[in-house]
């Protein structure tokens, strides 16, 4: 096995990774570290512009990448990206299921459109990419899935009530996936983001949508949050991703937060998360 922080964790050299929505935020950060570790990228997405932009500046750093037009809310785009890539490359060690929106504000203002938006991304889009690259990692013994959820995946929320849905889905996946999994020497991490500094913060990413805020009182809920840049978010994340950890919380300090909500009362800790909810809501 190579050194904890290094990628290439199975046998034989040249690991190659499909990030879906590589093109921008954590998905653009995890791209440039993962090809900087000696991996192939190929950048799954719909912003093709963005994309290939991605790919020429991995390349132009010495690095392989390439671009694969992905629409994850369709599973035949998923599975012609997997086959696509094992075929040509003759494995896949690495399969992000990262692409994902953002959909923020109070529950009432959400529209049942918003909702199967965020879930046919956020959720199908996650078990449309396990469907696709599972059997092909069974097949060959090996392989490390890595679906992004969020820390909304591990605690409550408010605001962000179907945002927090699909990524406690995406968790409960990913765990339960981890330990079927294991048996076919198929690896299962989920990376909890805390906040992070993307696309998702000003307007919920492609096809996101924040709803009851103006940008004015965005940036003041942002700065409150202080979010981590992208790149250094992909550095810690995938030191424990070679380090096959299966909950990954990034910045560390929000760790503290999560074991907060599991040790705390749950009265104490509603009470708590009460008051934050309404100071973030004076910001608006």
């Amino acid at each position: 096995m190579a050194p904890s922080t290094g990628l290439r964790i199975f046998a034989g050299a040249g690991a190659v990774a499909v990030i879906t929505g590589g093109a921008s935020g954590i998905g653009r950060a995890l791209s440039h570290e993962l090809a900087s570790r000696g991996c192939e990228v190929v950048i799954a997405d719909l912003q093709e512009e963005l994309a290939l932009a991605t790919a020429a500046e991995i390349q132009s750093r010495g690095g392989k990448a390439s671009f694969r037009r992905v629409d994850v809310r369709h599973y035949d785009s998923m599975v012609a990206a997997v086959q696509e890539t094992f075929e040509r490359c003759g494995r896949l060690d690495f399969f992000f299921n990262n692409a994902g929106i953002g959909v923020g504000g109070d529950t009432h203002l959400h529209t049942v459109e918003t909702w199967d938006r965020i879930i046919d991304i956020n959720l199908k889009g996650v078990v449309y990419g396990v469907q696709a690259v599972y059997p092909v990692m069974r097949s060959q013994g090996f392989g490390h899935i890595v679906n992004t959820a969020s820390t909304a995946g591990l605690i409550a929320v408010p605001g962000v009530a179907a945002y927090t849905a699909t990524k406690h889905a995406v968790v409960g996946l990913s765990k339960s996936l981890r330990l079927e999994a294991a048996a076919a020497g198929v690896r299962v991490s989920t990376l909890c983001p805390g906040v992070v500094r993307t696309p998702i913060l000003q307007g919920g990413g492609v096809m996101g949508r924040i709803h009851g805020f103006s940008q004015t009182a965005m940036d003041k809920v942002i700065r409150f949050m202080r979010p981590m840049e992208p790149e250094e978010f992909a550095r810690q994340a995938l030191d424990d991703v070679a380090r096959n950890r299966s909950i990954i919380v990034v910045p560390r300090w929000w760790r503290i937060l999560w074991w907060q909500h599991r040790l705390m009362p749950s009265q104490w800790q509603s009470a708590i998360d009460e008051r934050i909810y309404r100071y973030i809501q004076r910001l608006r």
